[in-house]
């Protein structure tokens, strides 16, 4: 990636929006704006990018379920077993007698990862589902 030089530029918002701003600036442990307002248009687009199917990222897959549900852990599996060239590693964690998480590091095109998110995060017994995803290539 090649150094880029600085460029200024402004910005006008309305008083009670740039209050909230302040306030996670604040909270985020921002020095300034202007580290936030670069953070969030990397984030935007990075979301802008899944759009781009044919877009090479790296990311995770996190699943929270309840391991007694029938089956569950048998078609977790196969569908894993049957994308096995997108993950790269899963680690499993037990919560509680019946929570377990699971992570799955992926890669991949972003159409393929989504249709492997998609096909476990609808699995009943699955209680909630987080895909966060990164390009790998440098913006």
């Amino acid at each position: 990636m090649q150094d880029s030089l600085l460029k200024r530029f402004g910005v006008s918002m309305e008083d009670n929006l740039l209050r909230k701003f302040d306030q996670l600036i604040k909270q985020r442990g921002y020095e300034n704006r202007s580290e936030a307002i670069r953070d969030l248009i990397r984030d935007t687009l990075i979301q802008q990018s899944w759009e781009d199917s044919k877009q090479i990222v790296a990311g995770s897959i996190l699943l929270f379920y309840n391991h007694h549900q029938r089956n569950l852990l048998e078609e977790m599996i196969s569908i894993q077993h049957s994308m096995h060239h997108l993950i790269l590693a899963t680690t499993h964690f037990h919560l509680t007698h019946e929570s377990c998480l699971e992570l799955i590091v992926v890669k991949g095109r972003v159409k393929d990862i989504q249709q492997l998110n998609y096909k476990l995060t609808t699995l009943k017994g699955v209680e909630y589902g987080k895909f966060t995803v990164a390009p790998v290539e440098q913006m």
